[in-house]
């Protein structure tokens, strides 16, 4: 992602970055480190707060709407844990292509690469995407149930699941899961409270997002957009200028079109404060911030704003342990689960698509091909 902030990212005086050696980690403490942590552990010390402070701090709010000091470097950001546990630098270890994973292959792949998109969207929103996945099954006569949450899962004496869904039930041969882990938590038979208890901690924030149109404006500054620290503004994560990444999508009546997502401590903040978090409150957030960070200070001709509650997974320290502990549970008592979704192994769209292919490849008994 091409961001843009606007101010200088690193501002300090003196020397170049300067690597510092240090002993090698220890094997209980490897994987444990937290996104700062790991930062300021390989950059000289006059750089550890520049750094901190901004980058990380940026990049963990605009990714994760959380703390960088409470997010764990291996999990939420595997390549750059990948490239320090391997050439003990952070940097070396990206340009030499350190925790690159193998990458899929298709047509449509291929294509990405050879105009090089940096993102993606569909003409008519990513809506498009369930709405052509239920259309593909549904002519293929499997039944889609709307409306009707699921309210608990027992194990029948065969094996199978049965699924509670009030006042219905029926049975299944295998589940596979996509909704939060601590929602799962809360389904779970007695059978399974230690993988419930596990999947109990994987905790969520809300994210508030605020989608502002603005007629005769222009942006000073030209990119996908730019992420906020929170030592600038604790309430706004960062702005999406959606007019440039997809202008064809402005609509018939053409306006400047940025996302405001607004989140972190300062959401934490009202929610445990019992602030009413009115549709209000959020809009005034964002159009002060639009005025003060990109000039639009003319009131938007347009707004939508969405309050999104617990959408998106912490991955705090000790993430992977949670992950290792569900999967051996799930092997152990051979139960006839998958986990899938945002909860475990990243958060953005491409990652739950993945996520998903994986599942159903596990849940066939065959190997997902790359």
């Amino acid at each position: 992602m091409n961001t843009f902030t606007p101010f200088p990212f690193f501002c300090y005086g003196g020397n170049a970055p300067q690597l510092k050696p240090h002993p090698t980690l220890h094997p209980s403490k490897q994987g444990q480190w937290k996104s700062v942590q790991l930062i300021s552990w390989r950059l000289s010390p006059s750089l550890t707060l520049q750094v901190a402070s901004l980058a990380m701090d940026s990049l963990c709010r605009g990714v994760f709407a959380g703390n960088s000091r409470e997010l764990s470097i291996r999990s939420c950001f595997p390549s750059l844990f990948q490239a320090e546990q391997t050439h003990r630098s952070i940097l070396l270890g990206l340009l030499l292509g350190a925790g690159r994973s193998p990458q899929p292959d298709s047509a449509l792949v291929r294509q990405a690469r050879a105009e090089r998109w940096s993102q993606w969207s569909l003409r008519g929103g990513l809506e498009m995407l369930p709405q052509a996945l239920d259309t593909h099954l549904t002519s293929r006569g499997v039944s889609v149930l709307r409306g009707q949450p699921v309210c608990g899962l027992s194990l029948q004496a065969e094996g199978r699941w049965k699924v509670s869904l009030g006042d219905s039930s029926l049975e299944a041969d295998h589940v596979i899961s996509a909704v939060p882990a601590s929602v799962l938590s809360e389904l779970l038979p007695a059978e399974a409270a230690p993988l419930a208890r596990a999947l109990r901690t994987i905790t969520a924030v809300s994210v508030a997002v605020v989608n502002l149109q603005y007629q005769g404006a222009r942006l000073p500054v030209q990119g996908f957009g730019h992420l906020v620290p929170s030592s600038e503004d604790p309430g706004v994560l960062g702005i999406v200028y959606d007019s440039v990444a997809f202008p064809e999508q402005d609509g018939r009546s053409p306006g400047l079109r940025v996302t405001v997502m607004l989140g972190g401590s300062w959401l934490q903040m009202q929610e445990a404060s019992g602030c009413v978090l009115s549709q209000e409150l959020f809009q005034q957030e964002a159009e002060k911030a639009a005025a003060i960070q990109l000039g639009l200070k003319e009131p938007p001709s347009h707004c939508l704003v969405h309050l999104h509650k617990n959408c998106i997974p912490q991955y705090t320290l000790g993430h992977w342990q949670k992950l290792e502990s569900a999967t051996q549970f799930l092997a152990t008592h051979r139960l006839p689960l998958t986990l899938a979704g945002a909860s475990y192994e990243g958060i953005a769209v491409n990652d739950c698509i993945e996520s998903g292919r994986q599942a159903a490849a596990r849940a066939l008994g065959i190997e997902p091909d790359r």
